[in-house]
């Protein structure tokens, strides 16, 4: 019923365009063309200075990113997945994203943090191959072949997966 109603008012509308662009001048067009690209023109300029800073964030980047056909190919969960996973290691302190320094924490991983890493529950036992499932899940997704700006965070994930496996063994 919506589609119904929405064509019906596109095709009005347009009959209406259609019909005043035959009964008006050229003169009366052309103004009309020229002043609605400048109107159109300054609102996309305040647009872009009001929203442009949420437009342009990582969050709104890491939403678009799987509709822009990737070198690596994610997936809108994989990005959230890695966004949750940077989200996890900044509340830590192992990973800055304005740093490019790599000595930011040199401390080991706590065993509450490998698994939050991991996205395992520490209140579950699990299998050294459950493990190691859930560390090539995410290292699929951040190995440094597939971008050699994550080496830092691939050596965090995979001190994380070190220190579960010696906490079951």
């Amino acid at each position: 019923m919506n589609i119904f109603i929405i064509t019906l008012v596109i095709f009005v509308l347009i009959y209406l365009f259609l019909n005043w662009f035959a009964k008006s001048s050229t003169k009366k067009v052309a103004k009309t063309i020229r002043s609605s690209i400048i109107i159109v023109s300054i609102l996309l300029a305040v647009l872009m200075a009001f929203a442009g800073r949420y437009i342009f964030s990582l969050p709104f980047l890491m939403m678009v990113l799987p509709l822009i056909k990737t070198k690596a190919g994610f997936t809108l969960l994989q990005i959230l997945r890695i966004w949750g996973l940077l989200r996890v290691l900044k509340n830590y302190g192992r990973y800055n994203f304005g740093s490019s320094s790599q000595n930011l924490n040199t401390q080991t991983v706590s065993l509450e943090e490998a698994y939050k890493i991991l996205n395992l529950d520490p209140k579950k036992k699990y299998s050294k191959e459950q493990i190691m499932n859930a560390y090539k899940k995410i290292m699929k997704k951040i190995h440094p072949d597939v971008s050699p700006e994550l080496t830092r965070l691939a050596s965090i994930v995979n001190e994380a997966k070190d220190v579960i496996i010696k906490d079951i063994v």
